[in-house]
């Protein structure tokens, strides 16, 4: 009889340890308790120190903290009917802890199959090209849509990213001709604007060439007229010092070195006798 006794007070001690261990529990500043007392949400708890009612409260845990989570590769019909696969990561963050709990059995469960739907939804209303080229716009249509749904459960979803779309074999093969087709559109076009160039700058160069000959050659001319203006005028100025005898003096060297040939005919011109005349007359 003495032996149970002490063995009863050893397993009452450590049943009332192990009550009041799991009535104390410390949150952190991430997270919030929803406590249930005997069935009935009591609201949130925490952060810190919380006090449970053994046996009679129950708690549970939600994490504050913002959340992704991917979705697989799903495949998709376009709005023209071609099969493509898409796989996209969601973020979202928990703003109201007890809707949480309360409006939705399982979160993460829910929200996937939403987001599931709604991207097939999403894309069905897009034409193949512009799921391959309006990739920003599908994504702020996801966040908009999930958001939507997931705002009763107390989620707020922040992002949306598609991560891959992979379009059918036979458009990726239509691509990858229609990149080709553009890499040699860019080089004939690179090459035709050097030719241009090139074309442009020999002609500019042939025209300064020219126009630098012009110039030259008319500077040329100009100082040849100015030159020969310059001895005219000199010539003109000698002229004006020169008297009618020394013209005659003129003359008569002429006329002696005509006399010194051999020519037996001499022409002599009209102005020669009224020259002598003046001549003769100074003499006398």
């Amino acid at each position: 009889m003495f032996s149970v006794v002490p063995i009863l007070l050893v397993l009452i001690a450590i049943l009332v340890i192990s009550l009041l261990a799991s009535s104390i529990r410390i949150v952190p500043e991430y997270q919030r308790l929803i406590v249930f007392r005997l069935g009935r949400c009591i609201g949130e708890k925490g952060p810190g120190f919380v006090m449970l009612i053994p046996i009679v409260d129950r708690a549970v845990m939600v994490d504050l903290r913002e959340q992704v989570r991917e979705i697989p590769a799903q495949t998709s019909i376009t709005k023209d009917n071609a099969p493509i696969s898409i796989d996209f990561l969601w973020f979202y963050k928990v703003i109201d802890p007890t809707s949480t709990v309360l409006q939705v059995g399982n979160f993460e469960l829910a929200a996937q199959g939403i987001a599931t739907t709604t991207l097939r939804s999403v894309i069905g209303s897009i034409m193949l090209d512009s799921v391959l080229s309006e990739r920003e716009q599908i994504n702020n249509a996801l966040r908009t849509r999930l958001d939507e749904v997931t705002e009763r459960w107390g989620v707020k979803v922040t992002n949306v990213e598609i991560r891959e779309i992979i379009p059918p074999r036979e458009v990726q093969d239509s691509m990858n001709r229609q990149l080709a087709a553009e890499r040699v559109r860019r080089a004939v076009v690179t090459e035709s604007l050097g030719t241009r160039e090139a074309a442009i700058n020999v002609a500019d160069g042939q025209k300064q060439s020219a126009i630098l000959e012009a110039e030259g050659t008319r500077q040329a001319q100009v100082l040849n007229a100015e030159g020969y203006a310059q001895a005219l005028e000199n010539i003109f100025k000698a002229a004006q010092d020169v008297d009618s005898k020394t013209i005659t003096l003129q003359y008569f060297e002429t006329l002696k070195k005509l006399g010194e040939g051999a020519s037996t005919k001499y022409i002599f011109p009209m102005e020669f006798t009224s020259m002598m005349q003046d001549f003769l007359k100074d003499r006398k």
